[in-house]
């Protein structure tokens, strides 16, 4: 059964840090692989640069220019453009454990990707 942690968020988009609550889950595991999923259609999850917040503010600026929202899509629920996002970002990122610890690089952190907020969501662990 994988584990859940909650995200909420306070904007349309957002990317939120959540390395910390993973590393928190995976207590105990020594070595292996961590599967973060996430369960929603507009939502996405990432490995990217976390020591500069202007590099996640560059991302979400850069996907609303390539996806801009209430351009005439055809689904007309007022949110194409965060399936759309969502669906370039992906759904799950997957991380080496070594003695109990996430393998990520110097400035890496894995992000929850928020394209239709505020809400609250859901992130899977599993090992």
């Amino acid at each position: 059964m994988p584990i859940s942690i909650s995200v909420k968020t306070d904007s349309r988009t957002e990317m939120v840090n959540i390395t910390s609550s993973v590393q928190k889950e995976i207590a105990g595991v020594q070595d292996g692989i961590c599967v973060v999923y996430v369960p929603h259609t507009t939502a996405g999850i990432t490995i990217n640069e976390g020591a500069d917040p202007d590099v996640c503010d560059d991302i979400l600026t850069k996907l609303s220019e390539l996806v801009p929202p209430n351009r005439g899509y055809r689904h007309t629920e007022g949110n194409a453009d965060s399936h759309i996002k969502a669906s370039l970002m992906g759904s799950s990122v997957s991380v080496m454990v070594e003695n109990g610890r996430l393998v990520l690089g110097t400035w890496q952190k894995i992000f929850f990707c928020e394209f239709d907020g505020p809400r609250s969501r859901k992130v899977y662990i599993k090992f």
